[in-house]
């Protein structure tokens, strides 16, 4: 007699496909509403369970949940911020950043003859042949910091600080999608509500301080990590 053999997936597979987990997955996306928040979570619900049951794992606990956050760590994040005023420019993610990606994020970055002057670089063994030949055809030139020398790039290296501080040490991005929705609300945040002491505490857009005097009202951004306050009209 012929026996079937399982493997070790399935039976993961096998182990999440209870009741509860349903319901509960039923009730995280009902209590979304929007038909987009709940597409964009139903999708990194399925990712998470892929990853979950990619190897055998006897119990769903905090363990479990950290090793998932430093997965998706791996994902890469690409920015380019101006110097002058702390402006982000240009962002992506991805799991995989070759150096095509790299040029095909400075050719967004820069388009119709937009490119600076001059832009600073670490030390990344993907900034080889591709990246430098590609800074030539934009017109700008391309200056490369030293080897473990991150205060050579400073605002840069600011940035990144302040993202994890303000954003990556309390929420968990469930996928890349959803990193990427993370950082582009922070940029936003950013940009226009914190002020920055190097600006003489203006903020990157240069928001226009409220003269006005009366009571103050709150504004959340980042789902309320953050907020902005202004004066009433």
């Amino acid at each position: 007699m012929a026996h079937r053999r399982t493997s070790k997936r399935s039976k993961a597979r096998a182990m999440l496909l209870f009741a509860d987990l349903e319901q509960s997955k039923n009730a995280v996306l009902h209590a979304l509403g929007a038909a987009s928040s709940q597409a964009s979570y139903g999708h990194a619900i399925v990712e998470f369970i892929g990853w979950y049951c990619s190897e055998p794992r006897l119990a769903f606990n905090r363990t479990v949940v950290l090793r998932y956050r430093f997965f998706l760590e791996q994902k890469n994040c690409f920015f380019i911020i101006s110097h002058d005023r702390r402006q982000i420019v240009h962002f992506n993610v991805t799991q995989h950043p070759t150096t095509s990606w790299i040029v095909q994020q400075l050719r967004e970055a820069f388009p119709y003859e937009s490119a600076p002057k001059f832009l600073l670089f670490d030390h990344d063994q993907k900034y080889v042949l591709e990246v430098p030949a590609a800074l030539r055809s934009l017109q700008f030139t391309g200056v490369q910091t030293s080897i473990r020398s991150p205060w050579q790039n400073g605002v840069a290296e600011r940035w990144v600080g302040s993202c994890r501080r303000d954003v990556l040490d309390h929420i968990i991005a469930l996928n890349a999608r959803h990193l990427k929705r993370l950082l582009s609300a922070y940029a936003s945040y950013y940009h226009d509500d914190r002020t920055h002491l190097g600006l003489h505490k203006e903020t990157p857009g240069r928001r226009i301080r409220s003269g006005d005097t009366g009571p103050v009202i709150c504004h959340a951004r980042l789902g309320g990590l953050h907020h902005r306050y202004d004066r009433a009209a």
